[in-house]
């Protein structure tokens, strides 16, 4: 492990833990087995433990999530194009074998009733991730209140599509999503 990096490497670990087994299923000797980090170095790094690094981690891949899915839509000209285009690319990561379970998903389920600050920090996740559909989509010519009715519709879209997209070990029913787009963004 390179110097200056454990603390990074103990966040991208635990993140990609979360993602694939939640909260409650990953534990802190997972983490430092599978960072190859000192066994002290957790706490040095993350001074409140677990829920430290699970409230960093879901910071991080809400920032992983938002990049790219501001370059997916930024490279077409239409809503269903662009939507198209974002879905289709989150379906390729579930045909590899090894994809990288939900984003926050699977922790906001886990802790929606049992642990206010990481529900919070969810919460946050899915709005910035809807503002942002709904800013692309009033950039398409969509009104305010209908791009934000419409971002929720199509992040609970995407969250389910993820669930389904797991459970086959495939991205089809991401690409099925993808499919009504041309439904669901009439204008």
């Amino acid at each position: 492990m390179k110097k200056g990096r454990t603390r990074e490497i103990i966040l991208e670990t635990a993140t990609s833990l979360f993602q694939c087994q939640g909260y409650h299923g990953t534990g802190l000797s997972q983490i430092i087995e599978k960072s190859g980090a000192p066994k002290g170095s957790i706490y040095h790094y993350f001074p409140n433990g677990k829920e430290e690094m699970a409230l960093e981690a879901i910071n991080l891949m809400r920032k992983n999530v938002m990049q790219k899915a501001e370059a997916d839509l930024a490279e077409k000209d239409n809503a269903v194009e662009a939507f198209q285009h974002h879905m289709n690319n989150i379906a390729a990561l579930f045909d590899s074998k090894e994809n990288t379970g939900l984003p926050i998903g699977l922790i906001a389920s886990e802790i929606a009733t049992t642990n206010p600050k990481l529900l919070e920090a969810c919460k946050s996740a899915f709005t910035g991730w809807q503002s942002l559909y709904a800013d692309r989509l009033e950039g398409f010519g969509y009104t305010k209140e209908k791009a934000a009715e419409l971002s929720i519709a199509i992040n609970a879209m995407i969250e389910g599509g993820c669930i389904l997209s797991i459970t086959n070990q495939n991205g089809q029913p991401l690409r099925c999503i993808a499919k009504q787009m041309q439904s669901l963004l009439v204008q």
